[in-house]
């Protein structure tokens, strides 16, 4: 075991862990920040993903001694009051069916519209590829992140 200390959300946060430990577990096991959701554990689905210094990263293949120094965000941390434009546009768009992927998706999503602002469909395809929805809503999913980057004619 080591002594971590990791920047989540905009606070500090001491946790021991194993090195070799995925920042998912640290996540959800030792910190209860349980938003993030296990998927595949192979960095397949999406359902992991997380901001590590703003890019959107899967968190079940990266060990807790590869983040310390970075600033991490989780979907609690995305914003206060579930107001950030993706959240906002995923409610208005209806996306969410049984939910499990969603904290993922909308993640990543937020990533892509941080780095790109008004993105294509094709940019938002080639972005979200990899986070899957077992419930299909995928165009729904683009749909909301069209929304949310102001751009309403999907």
């Amino acid at each position: 075991m080591a002594s971590y200390t990791l920047k989540i959300n905009g606070t500090d946060q001491q946790v021991e862990a194993a090195p070799d430990t995925p920042i998912l577990w640290v996540l959800r096991d030792h910190l209860r920040l349980v938003g993030t959701k296990y998927g595949c554990g192979v960095a397949m689905c999406g359902a992991c993903t997380i901001h590590l210094d703003g890019n959107a990263v899967r968190s079940c293949q990266i060990p807790v001694s590869a983040v310390e120094g970075k600033a991490i965000t989780t979907i609690e941390g995305l914003s206060e009051k579930g107001d950030h434009p993706v959240q906002q546009a995923w409610i208005e768009q209806d996306v969410a069916q049984c939910g499990y992927c969603q904290a993922g998706q909308i993640m990543n999503a937020a990533a892509l519209l941080e780095s790109n602002p008004n993105p294509s469909d094709q940019e938002i395809a080639t972005a979200m590829n990899g986070n899957i929805c077992r419930c299909g809503t995928y165009t729904r999913i683009k749909k909301a992140i069209k929304t949310a980057a102001g751009n309403t004619n999907p």
